[in-house]
C-alpha cells in the first residue's frame, strides 16, 4: 500500500511539473509573440515612413531594440564560462543593426553614391531594381517579414529553453530534451537570431559581422566540448558522436545511452 501510495503521489508531482512547464510555455510564446508583433509593427511604421519622408531617424528605437534584445543574454548559463568574446560580438551586431535601421544609414548612404537608390535602406532593395518597387514590397513584407520573425522566434525559444535545462540540470550533462537533438541549443540560437535580423534589414556591417559571429560561437562550441569531454569522459563522447552540434538529424540517431 506504501509503495502505490508513493507512486501516485510521484504521479501527481509529475503532472503537476507538466502542467506548469505548459502554463510557463504559453506565457512565454505570448511574451515573445506580442515582441515580435511590437517590432513588426515597429519596423512597418518605418519602412513607410521611410519611403514618404526619406530617411527618418529615431534614435529612442535604436536603444528600445537594443535593450530588448541585450536581455537574452540573461539566459546565457552555458555548460561553460562564456567568455567575454560571444557576448561582445552579439551586441556589436545589435549595435551595426539597429544603428543601420534607425539611425546613422551607412548602407544608405553608400548606396545611394554607387548604385543611385534612393530609398536603399538595406542591400535587399538592390532587389527593387529588377522586380519593380511595388512587387518588391510586396516580397519584404509577405516573405522576408514572416521570415525573419520565423527565425528570430526559433532563436529565442533555443536560447531560453536551453538555459532552462541546464540550470535544471545541477552541473550534470544534459542529453535530453532539446540536447538531445543539437548539442549547443543556446549558441545555436543566437546564431539564429541574429540571421532572422539579417534576414529582414541585410546591411552592410551585420553582413560582415554575422560570419564572424557564427565562427566566434563555433570555436567557443568546440571548446565547450573539449572541456565537457574531460570532465564526463566516454559518456560525453557517446553523446558527441550521436548529437549534432549546431544541425538535428533528420531522423534522430539511437540513443547514445
Amino acid at each position: 500500500m506504501k509503495c502505490d501510495f508513493v507512486s501516485v503521489k510521484k504521479s501527481e508531482i509529475t503532472k503537476m511539473s507538466k502542467i506548469k512547464d505548459l502554463i510557463s510555455l504559453a506565457i512565454l510564446t505570448l511574451f515573445v509573440s506580442l515582441v515580435l508583433f511590437w517590432l513588426a509593427e515597429n519596423r512597418l511604421s518605418f519602412i513607410f515612413s521611410l519611403a514618404a519622408y526619406g530617411y527618418p531617424q529615431n534614435w529612442g528605437c535604436v536603444i528600445l531594440n537594443f535593450i530588448l534584445f541585450s536581455l537574452f543574454i540573461l539566459f546565457i548559463k552555458f555548460r561553460r564560462k562564456a567568455s567575454c568574446l560571444p557576448i561582445s560580438v552579439y551586441l556589436a551586431f545589435l549595435v551595426a543593426l539597429f544603428v543601420e535601421m534607425y539611425g546613422f544609414a551607412l548602407t544608405w548612404y553608400i548606396m545611394i553614391g554607387f548604385f543611385g537608390q534612393s530609398y536603399a535602406a538595406t542591400l535587399w532593395y538592390l532587389l527593387a531594381g529588377l522586380t519593380g518597387e511595388v512587387l518588391f514590397i510586396s516580397i519584404f513584407l509577405g516573405f522576408l517579414l514572416p521570415l525573419s520573425n520565423i527565425i528570430v522566434l526559433i532563436g529565442m525559444f533555443l536560447v531560453i529553453f536551453g538555459w532552462r535545462k541546464i540550470y535544471r540540470a545541477k552541473s550534470q550533462l544534459v542529453t535530453t530534451g532539446i540536447y538531445g537533438r543539437v548539442r549547443h541549443p543556446q549558441y545555436l540560437g543566437f546564431i539564429l537570431i541574429t540571421l532572422g535580423m539579417n534576414v529582414l534589414w541585410v546591411t552592410i556591417s551585420t553582413l560582415l559581422l554575422w560570419p564572424i559571429l557564427v565562427m566566434v560561437y563555433y570555436r567557443l562550441a568546440k571548446q565547450e566540448d573539449k572541456e565537457m569531454e574531460q570532465k564526463f569522459g566516454e559518456e560525453h563522447q557517446k553523446y558527441k558522436q550521436t548529437v549534432p552540434m549546431f544541425i538535428p538529424h533528420l531522423r534522430p540517431k539511437e540513443s547514445f545511452k
